[in-house]
């Protein structure tokens, strides 16, 4: 079974992709909600979390404390990687596990850092959705009602697109020009095809 990255910049439409691709059968495992369900139930990170973040990183409900814990690792690189540092080995057990249930020539794993953390590297092919940054900014401000400058400041911490397509083996153009529908149905049948490939 093939396990194919799926990344793409905020607003570049990574889940509207995903969607299309569970329409024709396909699983995806979406890292990042996964993420944050780990942060919750894996009693062994969520000490390791407290330990780096202090205790105040979970509300008395056990739940994350979002607004405290987004506050110190976005003014706070080192401890941005320390915490992507914790959290990225336990995704990747967790997607391993959830590979081994499935029955599929290949899977999709969804993720916003897949290039930034490294985890491409333990998949056999990556998809980068691209968009026009002006398009992701309107797309994201209608979605999540924030501000252009409040979007912007994200994109400026991601890494930069032309480096993203460097290291994607597909690329998506989902920029309201070409049929997102048509180029994700001709990706299927390749990988499939490659799948089949892997087997025999």
């Amino acid at each position: 079974m093939l396990k194919i990255g799926v990344t793409g910049g905020i607003g570049s439409g990574k889940t509207t992709v995903c969607k299309i691709f569970e329409v024709l059968d396909i699983p995806v495992y979406y890292a990042d909600p996964r993420a944050k369900l780990l942060m919750i139930e894996d009693s062994k990170l969520v000490k390791e979390i407290k330990k780096l973040l202090g205790d105040k990183s979970y509300n008395k409900d056990k739940s994350l404390n979002r607004k405290y814990i987004a506050n110190i690792i976005f003014n706070d690189k080192n401890k941005l990687n320390a915490l992507n540092a914790l959290v990225h080995p336990a995704v990747k057990n967790d997607f391993d596990k959830w590979c081994d249930s499935q029955n599929s020539p290949y899977v999709l794993k969804e993720a916003a850092l897949l290039f930034e953390n490294g985890s491409y590297k333990s998949l056999d092919k990556t998809i980068l959705v691209s968009a026009p940054l002006e398009l992701r900014v309107l797309r994201v401000m209608k979605r999540d009602n924030h501000t252009r400058e409040s979007i912007l400041s994200r994109v400026r911490n991601q890494m930069p697109e032309s480096e993203k397509e460097k290291l994607a083996n597909i690329i998506i153009k989902n920029d309201n020009d070409i049929s997102l529908i048509s180029q994700i149905i001709e990706i299927h049948r390749q990988l499939v095809k490659d799948s089949n490939a892997k087997i025999h």
